[in-house]
């Protein structure tokens, strides 16, 4: 409970319009108007399909003190205090609300267009191997000690975000992980939380109908490390352009890793990936640092369960984090080499006679590591079924689909098997005609034959009907190849009830948001 004015006040509000007498006592505060409750702040906010200022007459027959709003209806007897930003004060609002609960814990902030999820959960399983009680919030899951729940947000909007860590602080987690998305960034969702590590692991293009343009995209990535201020620690991958460009542009303390740049404070080396599962030698350059943040140790070797030479780079940034955050470098190696991945990061699902990968495939740099990742292993022959991306715009589905003919040739690929998935897949995920089309385009144009199914387990038992001995079948897309690995899975059983069916399903056996 507090006062209105007290709350505005601490807030550090500016506010427009409102009359600073009325001063009720705030119980909360809710941007939903079916959640308010007698004496709640109602804060109307724009969403995408929707403007809160359209439920303001809701709120106040749910029994809302008073609102804060961006335009004031004076037709609704209810006090009203515009702001310039709703978003933003919100932010602001819940934070004070909840009592500065960032500061509390050890915060740390990843963002990128591929790798999120896997480097957060990495990240928290060296702070997990340490001993800590930690908090991890990203697009599977929220983690609250021993508490796991699905996400509904990747970055949820910031009254569920100040509240989630309220709720950390007050069951003493000390070290907080949260992957930070662009639409988070843009909207204000992360909005007065104070981080002590962030980290910029690489951007490629995506979300660009959601942003407007990729200049637009690149700037609310940025922001994360353009804000970051003297007493943090920014994080940066020098192979990725971008990253690297921005490495320059934060006030924070920086902290740079690379394979291809030579340039990077920590370098991989002698990286060897035949088998998909990388092992390779981490190296400071410059030994302060191996002094200050590894115990001495210059050079050491991590070796890692999950595959992809995309997990190299994930890696390299948790176990920054990990040293950052004053975890020896032994408990590392430990909890990199027990980290069996996240569902759809390229997990290896099936590994019997022929291999079976599951991966989101979401954007052309998503496509570009896990491909190059392909290049480096070794089998016999290689099976597509890919799902298109629906209703994410022709820009994205077309540079999806030239990024993988632009691979082809050097993978042996000549059949591409695709699904629109439709009974699979929500109205928001739709693919439409157009998104076919422009796949199908860029096919065509490469010469490579597409196999469409509309459904997704047709597809799937295409591509299981073409694979052989030492074969390895990937299971590709985003929202339209959820379902995949259990369809896939069920099939293969089915053909192989000698199979023990625990076994077959076990890869599904530990999934918190998959199907």
């Amino acid at each position: 409970m507090i006062a209105l004015q007290e709350l505005l006040n601490k807030s550090n509000l500016t506010i427009l319009e409102g009359d600073s007498r009325v001063n009720p006592v705030i119980s909360g505060l809710a941007y939903h108007s079916e959640k308010v409750l007698p004496g709640m702040l109602f804060v109307c906010i724009k969403g995408f399909k929707t403007d809160g200022h359209r439920y303001l007459k809701n709120a106040k027959e749910q029994g809302a003190a008073a609102a804060i709003v961006e335009k004031v209806q004076p037709q609704i007897k209810l006090p009203q205090f515009r702001v310039g930003d709703s978003r933003r004060a919100l932010a602001s609002l819940a934070n004070c609300f909840y009592g500065h609960p960032s500061q509390k814990l050890k915060m740390i902030g990843i963002t990128a267009s591929n790798g999120k999820t896997t480097t957060s959960f990495m990240t928290d399983a060296i702070l997990v191997e340490q001993g800590l009680k930690t908090g991890l919030i990203g697009t599977v899951v929220v983690k609250s000690g021993d508490s796991i729940r699905p996400s509904v947000l990747t970055t949820p909007e910031s009254l569920d975000l100040h509240r989630h860590l309220h709720q950390m602080a007050s069951q003493q987690i000390s070290h907080v992980t949260m992957e930070v998305s662009s639409s988070g960034l843009e909207l204000q969702r992360v909005g007065s939380v104070e981080y002590d590590i962030v980290v910029l692991n690489n951007i490629s293009r995506e979300h660009i109908d959601l942003h407007g343009s990729f200049e637009n995209y690149l700037s609310a990535k940025a922001s994360l490390v353009r804000e970051a201020g003297p007493q943090q620690w920014a994080v940066f991958n020098m192979d990725c352009p971008y990253s690297a460009s921005l490495s320059g542009e934060t006030a924070a303390r920086t902290l740079t890793y690379g394979f291809k740049n030579s340039e990077a404070d920590c370098v991989v080396r002698d990286l060897d990936l035949t088998t998909g599962q990388a092992r390779f030698v981490v190296e400071f350059k410059k030994k302060g640092l191996a002094d200050t943040l590894a115990g001495g140790k210059s050079r050491f070797t991590v070796e890692l369960s999950v595959l992809g030479l995309h997990s190299v780079y994930n890696a390299m940034a948790a176990l920054l984090c990990g040293l950052l955050c004053g975890v020896p470098v032994p408990t590392i190696q430990r909890a990199l080499h027990n980290f069996r991945g996240v569902e759809r990061r390229f997990e290896l699902i099936f590994d019997g006679d022929f291999k079976v990968i599951d991966d989101h495939f979401a954007n052309s740099g998503n496509i570009e590591v896990t491909l190059e990742t392909l290049k480096l292993m070794r089998y016999r022959q290689l099976h597509l079924v890919y799902a298109i991306r629906g209703s994410r715009g022709v820009t994205v589905n077309r540079e999806n689909a030239e990024t993988m003919a632009a691979w082809a040739p050097s993978l042996g690929i000549n059949k591409v098997i695709a699904t629109s998935s439709r009974n699979h897949v929500t109205e928001k995920d739709t693919v439409t005609a157009e998104e076919e089309r422009v796949f199908f385009e860029v096919m065509e144009t490469a010469g490579i034959k597409v196999e469409h199914h509309r459904e997704l387990p047709e597809a799937i038992a295409a591509g299981l009907s073409a694979v052989g001995k030492d074969d390895v079948l990937l299971l590709l897309g985003c929202q339209g190849m959820d379902y995949g690995a259990g369809i896939c899975l069920e099939m293969i059983h089915r053909r192989h009830p000698h199979l023990d069916r625990e076994e077959v399903f076990r890869a599904l056996k530990n999934r918190v948001a998959g199907i």
